[in-house]
Parts: structure tokens; C-alpha cells; sequence
């Protein structure tokens, strides 16, 4: 993670307690796109723990559904209210209908799943890089 930021790199903070995923991730995207991971959290309360000390507010929050303490669904409503000027992604194995439904409902922007669509995560992370609004060309019953 490079310490420099320019104004314009998109910023995240990423919710996941898988280190290999997490590591992989991070990677990626600050590979494929202008964005700086400026931090992590691996549970539940770790990630509400740093919305609420953390001063400067990121872009971009990926967060797993399923964490091995708490529920990435806490941290989504948290957000929502402590960081509402944030995009709130879920990338998860489990984005079934029913939980798509159940994130969006909690503040989401968008849900993806992490076994076939992070091809779709890149393209939506290069839109908020690019400052264009990806949320704004899908009607909120389309988002995926």
C-alpha cells in the first residue's frame, strides 16, 4: 500500500477476513485501477472500530458478508448512517437472490459475488476512479 495518495486515486477500506483474498484484492485493484486500499479490517468490530476513529473518509468500502467475528450485514447498516457520502460494495460467496435483496435494503450499492463476478467489481471500481457514478446508470431492482 503506497503511503503517497493523489487526490484524484480513489480510496477503500476493505472488510474481509480471509488474508489470501484480502491480499489478492488488494493487489488487484491497486494494480488495475487508480486506487489505494488505505486500510483493512478482518471482523466486525474492527471495521466499526476504524468508521468511527478514522477521520478521513474513503471512497469505496468492500465488505464480505461473513466474517469469523460479527457479520459484514453490521458493518453495511453502520456505514450507511456513519458514511453515507461512501459507495458501499458487499463481495461475498454467498449473493444469493435473497441476500442481494437483504444488502441493498441495508444501504448496499452494490452486490457481488466472488466467484464470477469480480471482472464486474474491477469495471465498478474504474467507474469511481474515473469519477463517473456506476450506481447512477442502474436502476436500484437491476443492481447485481
Amino acid at each position: 500500500m503506497n503511503p503517497h495518495v493523489s487526490s484524484s486515486t480513489l480510496t477503500c477500506f476493505l472488510v474481509e477476513d480471509n488474508a489470501v483474498i484480502r491480499e489478492n484484492l488488494v493487489a488487484t485493484l491497486e494494480e488495475m485501477v487508480d486506487l489505494r486500499v488505505l486500510g483493512h479490517a478482518i471482523d466486525e468490530n474492527g471495521a466499526l472500530d476504524w468508521m468511527t476513529q478514522e477521520s478521513r473518509p474513503c471512497d469505496l468500502l468492500i465488505i464480505d458478508i461473513f466474517l469469523n467475528q460479527g457479520t459484514g450485514l453490521n458493518v453495511l447498516q453502520a456505514a450507511s448512517t456513519r458514511m453515507p457520502s461512501a459507495h458501499r460494495v458487499i463481495l461475498s460467496n454467498y449473493a444469493t437472490p435473497d441476500m442481494r435483496q437483504r444488502c441493498l435494503a441495508l444501504g448496499a450499492h452494490r452486490v457481488f459475488d466472488k466467484s464470477a463476478e469480480l471482472e464486474d467489481l474491477l469495471a465498478y471500481c474504474h467507474s469511481l476512479a474515473e469519477r463517473q457514478d456506476p450506481d447512477a446508470a442502474a436502476p436500484h431492482a437491476d443492481r447485481s
